[in-house]
């Protein structure tokens, strides 16, 4: 538990569910996925793309300064992002505040193009190293924000976006700022990355209904799909007027390598992370959980029965939106937070179309969301209404 509540002033965020929070909300309550197929290099493969009018807006930000015309869209996701998160929270271009922006896979469009004219000519675009080193994304946000604070990259896979939001955390807590700005973006729908995927063996290759079959228990095949994301959340020292939500504990916890993708059976990684979360509260009190829960066989499974161990007396309701908007690697973890944040405000809980549970009307009071990265990198975050002392 924190020693005193972090406020999330702001959250923002871009994938196939729009780009605002009454659009976000909007697509949660209709029981329609936003996954499709589209062609990525020679095949046609599902995946979860922004609208097109999202798109739009990416390309005129692209054309709207001739540095900008060189990036990855990772990078453009995550400054569109970072303007209308920061406008929403009312800090002002200059604040001194730190950013903390990672991405699992960082600019993978332009490192395969890149690459691939390397292999053909023997030799590299002037541009090709500073557009493609990770710390660019939080670099050219930092720039186009003009702030004056920390700037900070990394990458832990999947769980990338928590542990940005967990450092964000550790730097106002130690007093060196009093605002931090986290979050992941990730545009992973290209060849390279989706072939990764299927030489893993996980990538969907369903012809049902649902592509991404997250938190089916019962699947017989693994069904992740990938989506492209940018999300963002303003944090801030206290319990502030304005705040969407607190955060009032934090967990991380990392397992031992047996296979460079495993994660224990019972996911002991998570179990760790879900009680330093919790700390000395009563684990009654979490009202639901957004699982991390990939749409994979073995990752649903494992995370599933760490929470059947750290809740022995009571499972509090589950959920989770890979099902829905893909799995967005780096970015995932705060897509999660965010879905927590509307069940909180809009106090309904939301369902996925598989695992059936029994209905609550007890009020949401407290989220917890997890996310895990290959190699068991998981952390959760326990969110609480701002409307608790």
């Amino acid at each position: 538990m924190l020693k005193e509540p972090i406020s999330i002033t702001a959250l923002s965020s871009i994938s196939s569910l729009g780009n605002s929070s009454e659009e976000m909300w909007s697509s949660y309550l209709n029981e329609n996925h936003y996954l499709s197929k589209i062609p990525v290099g020679k095949q046609n493969v599902w995946g979860s793309t922004l609208p097109k009018k999202v798109r739009l807006e990416i390309e005129n930000l692209r054309q709207s300064d001739a540095k900008y015309k060189e990036l990855d869209d990772s990078v453009l996701f995550a400054i569109y992002a970072a303007r209308n998160v920061v406008d929403k929270a009312g800090w002002n271009i200059g604040t001194n505040f730190g950013i903390n922006i990672g991405s699992s896979r960082g600019a993978t469009s332009l490192f395969e193009k890149y690459h691939e004219e390397f292999l053909k000519d023997g030799k590299s675009s002037t541009l090709s190293s500073p557009t493609t080193t990770l710390g660019n994304i939080s670099s050219w946000v930092a720039h186009d924000l003009k702030s004056k604070g920390p700037t900070i990259s990394h990458s832990i896979t999947c769980s990338t976006a928590l542990h940005a939001m967990l450092n964000g955390i550790a730097w106002i807590q130690s007093g060196m700022t009093d605002k931090f700005l986290v979050g992941g973006s990730e545009a992973p729908l290209t060849p390279f990355t989706i072939a990764q995927m299927q030489a893993l063996k996980i990538y969907s290759n369903n012809g049902d209904q649902y592509p991404c079959k997250a938190l089916d228990l019962n699947k017989k095949q693994n069904t992740m799909v990938l989506g492209e994301s940018a999300a963002m959340a303003c944090l801030e020292k206290g319990k502030k007027q304005h705040a969407i939500g607190l955060i009032e504990g934090i967990g991380y916890a990392t397992e031992p390598l047996e296979h460079n993708v495993s994660i224990s059976t019972n996911a002991q990684c998570f179990q760790e992370s879900m009680k330093m979360a919790l700390g000395d509260l009563n684990s009654d009190e979490v009202d639901a959980i957004v699982m991390h829960s990939p749409g994979t066989i073995k990752g649903d499974l494992s995370e599933y029965r760490a929470i059947e161990k750290t809740f022995p007396k009571r499972t509090p309701f589950l959920t989770t939106n890979k099902w829905k908007v893909g799995h967005t690697f780096g970015a995932s973890g705060l897509l999660s937070v965010e879905m927590a944040l509307l069940m909180l405000q809009h106090q309904t809980y939301i369902e996925t179309p598989f695992l059936k549970q029994d209905s609550r009307n007890k009020p949401i009071q407290k989220v917890l969301v997890n996310a895990v990265g290959f190699g068991g990198n998981a952390v959760s975050v326990l969110l609480k209404s701002t409307n608790l002392s």
